[in-house]
């Protein structure tokens, strides 16, 4: 199962990158705020994106024992969302050790 969901996350990580970079050298968000701002759709979105990156970061929380390690996590799940997600995901399935499970892994 852990080496399923490190293939799953590192797939996802990989793709989100792309999908990140390609739409980047594509589109140009910040000249196209404006627009995208309006929209009720994109409004949603963003309030979704903010909810799901408060879920997470409680989870980052209750994992690091460091504040800036903390104060780090928050400034990349924000900033990269899914893409930081995804690698903190990664981080701790690596750091589990061999034969190690999913409760090891929700666990400190």
């Amino acid at each position: 199962m852990i080496t399923a969901l490190k293939i799953l996350f590192s797939l996802m990580l990989a793709w989100m990158c792309y999908t990140v970079i390609s739409t980047s050298i594509q589109s140009n968000l910040f000249k196209q705020w404006d627009f995208l701002g309006s929209i009720p759709w994109m409004q949603a979105t963003l309030w979704d994106f903010y909810a799901n990156v408060t879920v997470i970061f409680l989870w980052v929380c209750y994992k690091e024992d460091s504040i800036p390690l903390r104060i780090l996590w928050l400034i990349l799940l924000v900033t990269l969302g899914s893409i930081a997600s995804c690698a903190y995901v990664l981080i701790q399935l690596f750091k589990l050790e061999p034969g190690e499970g999913l409760k090891e892994f929700f666990n400190k």
